[in-house]
């Protein structure tokens, strides 16, 4: 087996707000896979004394330890008791009901020798690849999905879009947002690999359109994780007319994981 992983900051002088682990042996079966893209809030957001690293560890840690060690917990149950853990600890001192309390998006995956589980929560990605080299990309679209005029502002969105009916979910401080995930399973013998990403490293395909999903997974199974993220900040860097990047931040956090079965 092979495992890579890989995480870089977008601005070296802040913290990086994604997570990323693995646990092999995940309870002496197989493995598992935490990847989390935490979500930085607008300027002036104090509503939460945490921040959102804070966060992103307590979650990623509660996930891991579940995810490695309670193989009767299905990954939809492990992420709702990390959710609940991970309020739990801070309930007393913030207002989790605010729209912007600490949050983050989901990848987890959870391998042995008869099935590979997965779970998708917002817009990180997964991708899956046959012993053939087909390539699917298990995907939570929502965000995809909510029309322009609900995303104008972080306050608009915040109002309209983020964890409500017809918007998009992310892991904040509710655990039935576990319900929204995009889950399965697949027979391990139907895999060759797999691969998580944030979407600080998925823009390669997503912003830049330097290929597909398959590409994506031939670059990672090439030059590493490390080269496709490597790849990534060439190309924002390059991007100095903003013709793929538009509104967004010139650099995002990027973290990527590669597993060879």
């Amino acid at each position: 087996m092979r495992i890579e992983l890989t995480t870089a900051p977008g601005d070296p002088a802040r913290p990086n707000e994604d997570w990323v682990s693995q646990v092999l042996p995940a309870a002496g079966r197989g493995g598992a896979l935490v990847v989390l893209d935490g979500v930085t809030p607008p300027p002036g957001n104090g509503d939460c004394v945490h921040d959102v690293p804070w966060f992103t560890a307590r979650l990623g840690g509660a996930l891991t330890e579940l995810s490695g060690s309670r193989r009767d917990m299905t990954l939809t149950e492990i992420l709702a008791e990390s959710i609940r853990r991970t309020a739990d600890a801070h309930r007393d001192t913030c207002d989790l009901s605010h729209p912007r309390t600490p949050q983050a998006t989901v990848v987890l995956a959870r391998w042995d020798e008869e099935y590979v589980e997965h779970l998708v929560l917002s817009d990180s990605v997964l991708l899956l690849e046959s012993p053939d080299g087909t390539v699917r990309a298990v995907l939570d679209d929502r965000l995809d999905r909510v029309p322009g005029s609900s995303l104008v502002s972080d306050e608009v969105a915040d109002a309209l879009a983020r964890n409500k009916e017809g918007g998009f979910f992310t892991a904040a401080a509710d655990p039935s947002v576990t319900a929204r995930a995009v889950t399965g399973r697949t027979p391990t013998r139907e895999l060759r690999s797999l691969a998580a990403l944030t979407d600080g490293a998925s823009r390669w395909v997503e912003k830049f359109r330097e290929g597909d999903w398959a590409d994506c997974l031939a670059l990672i199974r090439k030059a590493g994780v490390r080269g496709l993220v490597e790849r990534v900040r060439e190309l924002e860097a390059a991007d100095t007319s903003r013709t793929y990047l538009r509104r967004s931040k010139t650099h995002d956090d990027a973290t990527a994981v590669f597993v060879e079965l």
